[in-house]
């Protein structure tokens, strides 16, 4: 089976039949969720096996909004471009989501080929990313959910720093620093602190996937 190339989330079961049967007659590969619960376990089941995808978001949903579900989904380092279905009252909301990394939003009602173009807009701009440069975009993100205290200790870990060494230069003890050095190499998917050097060193520029400015 293929995976998914849209993933649509969104708890009225109309509009998810319908949005699948939309995308299906276009000849995409569509999964449905019926929230933001179930649908950020698949994600978390994919850690780091993306393929190129779309989210369609609705804004609001229970017990996760929309807008949390896509800040969990950001904080797994996921690529997907996300594209937020959106009510009366609701666009203020998309439009921050939107500055916040979300690839657009639509207000409903919306016209079907309108959301087809955009859904492939954002589709051809995850597809032009390469597999080394989907590396560099999760470094950066696991680089921007790495805390004050964690970036200091990293700091201190790629000059060779040991331990104890960085516990003296923090004014905090080896047994935090060994905390957060645990937390630092899980977050960054490393095991060593060469491994985490060697990975840094890998880091160049990278424009977070955006939609084209009109």
């Amino acid at each position: 089976m293929n995976q998914p190339a849209i993933h649509i989330v969104d708890d009225d079961p109309d509009i998810r039949d319908g949005l699948a049967w939309l995308f299906d007659s276009r000849g995409y590969v569509a999964a449905t969720w019926d929230g933001g619960p179930a649908f950020l376990d698949a994600a978390k089941a994919m850690l780091g096996h993306w393929g190129h995808a779309v989210v369609l978001l609705d804004v609001r949903m229970t017990p996760l909004s929309g807008l949390v579900t896509f800040e969990r989904l950001k904080a797994l380092c996921c690529p997907w471009p996300v594209l937020f279905l959106t009510g009366n009252g609701d666009v203020g909301m998309a439009v921050a989501a939107v500055k916040s990394g979300a690839w657009d939003f639509l207000e409903k009602p919306f016209q079907d080929n309108e959301l087809v173009d955009r859904v492939e807009q954002a589709l051809a701009a995850a597809s032009a990313i390469s597999d080394t440069d989907l590396e560099v975009y999760r470094l950066k993100q696991a680089l921007t959910s790495l805390s004050p205290r964690e970036r200091e200790v990293l700091d201190e870990l790629i000059r060779g720093h040991y331990n104890k060494t960085i516990a003296d230069h923090l004014g905090i003890t080896p047994r935090t620093v060994e905390f957060h050095r645990s937390h630092i190499f899980e977050k960054m998917g490393v095991s060593s602190a060469v491994e985490l050097a060697h990975k840094l060193g890998r880091l160049q520029p990278l424009s977070i996937i955006q939609p084209p400015q009109t």
